[in-house]
């Protein structure tokens, strides 16, 4: 009871009413298709697969890679897959832009993203006349960078051109050349760029603030249609999270970060150690925050002229009953 009590204190905002115990959703045999860029945000869906925390649900998870965020979003759309795990700004652009009934249902990290420059470029002033590399110019990561840019004086299509060269993958290779002369990478990739002779202005926290970055989203109908799966898979999906985050699990995190990135041992301790710092990495349970979120569209809001410029409720983007149920599911 006081569990309950609590999780419904921390969740006012959106309510607490299915929160009450109940018994948690029979374990019929489904089969999901999971939609995700490759990174290392990911890691709390491979800690949860090597687990066994969804197999023990009956679920069976299809992974897919998308090479960027427009392909991701029309993908969703069109039911290609159910369920997308990427900044949740990019559900913001689908439901706002695209006019696709999308809603977010969980949360995930902060993003642990740096501002990745050539090794000429001292400050950001310094990339005026220059091409700053994002995945699409208009959500997440490239609102961001714009921002920090905006701050530095520089002026976009003035001071600088914008290259919409894709994931984090691509953009790492990107900044190879010349004409790639910053971009926002996460990790693994700003580790691999820096190994390349990239170097980091800061760490997004530092240059903008707190930021809702990785998050999970459906289409609200599918929701609507399978929310006992939906939850069965949050369940799970807490459960990574939790696995990520424990001290003595640390060996298999490190052990599955090096597996599915090729990473060595001593970029994989980084890669873990961004993923579990306070306030940028994993959150804890991957529990979705609100104050973000709020940055989120407050930035939105100002960089692309939205809503009149002031950021509309956030209620109208997310829907955590699924993610409030499973809550009173997921195995400590």
């Amino acid at each position: 009871m006081k569990k309950v009590l609590a999780l419904c204190a921390a969740f006012a905002l959106v309510g607490c009413a299915n929160l009450w115990p109940s018994s948690p959703p029979p374990n019929d045999p489904v089969t999901l298709r999971v939609n995700v860029f490759r990174g290392s945000s990911n890691l709390p869906i491979y800690m949860a697969q090597e687990k066994g925390y969804f197999a023990r649900r009956g679920l069976t998870l299809q992974m897919q890679f998308t090479p960027n965020s427009v392909e991701q979003r029309a993908g969703l759309a069109s039911g290609r897959f159910e369920i997308a795990h990427a900044a949740v700004d990019n559900a913001v652009a689908m439901i706002e832009d695209a006019k696709a009934d999308a809603v977010i249902v969980a949360g995930g990290d902060g993003g642990m993203n740096e501002l990745l420059v050539r090794q000429d470029i001292k400050q950001v002033s310094d990339l005026r006349g220059r091409t700053y590399v994002v995945d699409a110019p208009n959500t997440a990561y490239a609102l961001i960078g714009r921002k920090i840019l905006k701050e530095a004086g520089l002026k976009e299509g003035q001071d600088y051109k914008l290259d919409p060269l894709g994931g984090s993958e691509a953009r790492t290779k990107g900044l190879d050349t010349p004409a790639g002369a910053a971009t926002l990478l996460n990790p693994p990739w700003n580790f691999l760029a820096k190994e390349r002779g990239a170097k980091s202005l800061g760490s997004t926290v530092d240059l903008y603030g707190a930021y809702q970055a990785q998050g999970v989203f459906v289409m609200r109908p599918w929701m609507m249609q399978n929310s006992a799966a939906l939850e069965r898979y949050l369940a799970a999906y807490i459960e990574g999270c939790r696995a990520t985050l424990d001290p003595a699990q640390r060996g298999l995190a490190l052990q599955v970060l090096m597996r599915e990135f090729k990473l060595t041992t001593q970029m994989a301790e980084q890669t873990y150690a961004e993923l579990t710092r306070p306030g940028s990495g994993v959150a804890k349970d991957c529990a979705f925050d609100m104050a973000g979120f709020n940055n989120v569209l407050a930035l939105r809001a100002e960089m692309e002229g939205q809503w009149g410029g002031k950021a509309p409720d956030a209620a109208k983007f997310i829907d955590l009953k699924a993610y409030q149920r499973a809550l009173t599911h997921a195995s400590r």
